[in-house]
């Protein structure tokens, strides 16, 4: 596996493009989220397409901007949103395995969009809390899943020179598990201060977590 910053961003861009996607279909946010969420992957998009990522890149960029202007009409966004997930989790399964490229994307766009949406409830604290904890839930599964085959595939099978990389590897991964449950137990708090202090917490967990993602496949590379 050739570990590229277009192949980084790629699983990014098609992880938060995925969950945005599911987070319009629940229909519990507006448009102004729904634009955000598409600007987002747009930007991440057009970095991955300039770094590599080719015309599939530019296919998922041009669908990310369209669903920016056509939010207020959620089918359609969703099916413009959900191309562009498609789009880059093909380009990443290009640079990397199919699996490796799926669980990546999911544990950083998991994580990554209960951020995002966790600071759209401060703007809403009216918004049902079930659909933060959903995605703190499938970004701890998406960890455990995407640990587990990295450490099948040799990324704990560390070389001379390479212990350092490991042992971060190692806290990386912990620190977001850690990290991830903290979150779900902050949204526990029924008061205003519990869906805050989340959102704080996945700040930091969205650091380790890419650096797990990041480190993990550096290992096997």
């Amino acid at each position: 596996m050739d570990l590229t910053p277009t192949l980084v961003l790629s699983m990014w861009t098609a992880g938060i493009a995925a969950t945005t996607g599911v987070i319009a279909g629940w229909r519990i946010v507006g448009s102004g989220y729904s634009r955000l969420a598409a600007a987002v992957v747009l930007l991440l998009g057009v970095a991955a397409a300039t770094t590599g990522g080719g015309s599939i890149a530019w296919v998922g960029s041009i669908a990310a901007l369209t669903a920016v202007f056509v939010a207020p009409f959620t089918r359609l966004y969703v099916v413009l949103i959900a191309a562009s997930s498609a789009s880059f989790i093909a380009v990443a399964i290009d640079g990397s395995s199919s699996f490796l490229a799926v669980t990546g994307a999911l544990f950083l766009g998991l994580i990554t969009a209960e951020m995002m949406l966790g600071h759209w409830y401060l703007v809403d604290p009216r918004l049902p809390r079930w659909a933060l904890q959903g995605l703190v839930l499938g970004a701890l599964v998406a960890l455990i899943v995407d640990f587990t085959y990295l450490t099948t595939v040799g990324a704990l099978d560390w070389g001379t020179g390479e212990e350092v990389l490991g042992w971060a590897f190692l806290v990386l991964t912990f620190f977001s598990a850690v990290l991830t449950i903290a979150v779900s137990l902050s949204l526990r708090e029924p008061f205003y201060t519990g869906v805050m202090a989340a959102t704080g917490l996945s700040y930091l967990a969205v650091l380790t977590a890419f650096g797990s993602v990041v480190l993990g496949r550096l290992l096997i590379d």
